[in-house]
């Protein structure tokens, strides 16, 4: 549980509903993670045009680096927190070779 709560903002802390529930939390935290990954992909299409003519071009490449970097861990950690939901449900999975 406290692995969902570090992908959640630190406010989240605050609901003790979320904490006594952790199905509860899984959806809450997939659902914010979904945000972000939307967001990252959002700032790395307008990146260029909004902050590109303000920063040197090898700033904007490594700001473009972790752009991309942020945005692979949180499409992780979105399938991570998807299957903890789901296994919260009840959901048996099958070992796979």
């Amino acid at each position: 549980m406290l692995w969902l709560l570090d992908q959640c903002p630190p406010d989240y802390r605050a609901y003790a509903g979320w904490r006594r529930h952790p199905i509860a939390l899984a959806w809450l935290a997939g659902r914010h993670i979904d945000g972000q990954v939307v967001a990252m992909r959002d700032a790395w299409r307008e990146a260029r045009v909004a902050i590109g003519p303000h920063v040197p071009a090898e700033a904007l490449t490594e700001i473009l680096g972790q752009i991309e970097a942020e945005g692979i861990r949180l499409l992780a950690a979105s399938r991570s927190v998807r299957l903890l939901h789901e296994a919260l449900q009840g959901k048996v999975f099958a070992p796979r070779l």
